[in-house]
């Protein structure tokens, strides 16, 4: 990879999880973004075949994230192992994630919220732990729509209707909104969510 532009609001790879690119030839950001679709279209597939359930569990989100990347990074569906510029410390990622699913299970439980509520929250807070190196905002997005659609029988949310990896007014009012609800103001972001 001689020239990788990262977007604002995404996690720069670090050199390490850099010498995890499986395909040797990308060269710029356009590329892998190209590959990684790819895999993620793959990903979508198998998706729709298993209709999976049992996905508020560290083992369903590590394999979503195999399924989503393994044919560009080694590392796919392995917790990051290094500090980024969000989330807490790479060592506390399995604890809040446990933390996040249990959460998300008792809301769902007491049903005190709506189903997009309890799912922005999650969304929010799965992009927040930053579980993985790489590709945490698809993969949030699409956790999030998993559950919305096969665990609460909503339908999956819009995201601005736009592609959310290229640089736009939509990207930024997505950022704008996590950033709100990481100020504990979440309407932005329930309101972004279903335009």
């Amino acid at each position: 990879m001689k020239h990788l532009d990262f977007l604002e609001g995404t996690t720069l790879i670090d050199l390490d999880e850099a010498e995890g690119l499986l395909i040797m030839h990308i060269t710029t950001r356009g590329e892998l973004d190209r590959w990684e679709q790819d895999n993620i279209v793959e990903a979508l597939t198998w998706l729709d075949k298993t209709k999976p359930t049992d996905i508020l569990n560290e083992q369903f989100i590590k394999k979503l994230h195999l399924r989503m990347f393994r044919n560009v990074w080694s590392w796919a569906g392995q917790f990051r192992k290094s500090d980024k510029s969000i989330g807490g410390s790479w060592y506390q990622v399995p604890m809040s994630l446990r933390n996040l699913c249990d959460n998300t299970r008792l809301r769902i439980e007491l049903q005190k919220e709506s189903f997009d509520e309890i799912a922005v929250y999650f969304h929010h807070r799965l992009v927040l732990i930053h579980p993985f190196p790489n590709g945490n905002g698809r993969h949030s997005r699409l956790m999030t729509d998993l559950l919305l659609e096969n665990v609460l029988g909503c339908s999956r949310f819009t995201w601005g209707s736009k592609h959310l990896s290229k640089t736009g007014n939509v990207r930024d009012q997505y950022i704008a909104a996590l950033r709100s609800a990481d100020k504990h103001d979440f309407e932005p972001l329930l309101e972004f969510v279903r335009t």
